[in-house]
């Protein structure tokens, strides 16, 4: 018990912040679908679409994809996020369609004992990066 605590703890804190973010991001889960478009110094530009698949009195399912125009580089990918609203918290429950495994299962070598904690940091430095760019997006408008 002593050993997972902190682990639990830990994951907890990433989750809760995650939810803070996205509700931030997303105005309050109003929308159906938001997109985001952010625009690199080689100029080319990165798509970012967040899509409710599913939406309930406790929960809200989002299909969260990045898109580049530039073929070259290889940051595409996509997430689903499970939101609990009566919990505060947002989890992945997919990257790349693939789901991590419930601690009973046995894990096959391709996937990490800690995948699911870094599947939610990754989310989480994620969406400090957009929060950050549609801040400096916000002043810089503010100003012209």
């Amino acid at each position: 018990m002593i050993r997972t605590l902190p682990i639990t703890s830990h994951h907890l804190t990433v989750c809760e912040a995650n939810f803070i973010r996205l509700k931030k991001l997303l105005r309050n889960f109003s929308d159906k679908e938001s997109s985001f478009e952010s625009v690199n110094p080689d100029e080319s530009s990165l798509n970012i679409n967040f899509l409710v698949l599913d939406k309930t009195k406790h929960t809200i399912i989002i299909e969260a994809k990045q898109k580049c125009d530039n073929k070259n580089l290889h940051n595409e990918f996509v997430l689903r996020i499970q939101i609990s609203l009566d919990a505060m918290l947002a989890e992945v429950i997919s990257y790349q369609g693939e789901k991590a495994l419930p601690f009973f299962m046995n894990r096959s070598k391709k996937q990490s004992y800690d995948e699911k904690l870094q599947q939610n940091r990754f989310l989480t430095e994620w969406l400090e990066l957009y929060l950050l760019l549609v801040s400096q997006i916000k002043s810089n408008s503010k100003i012209f």
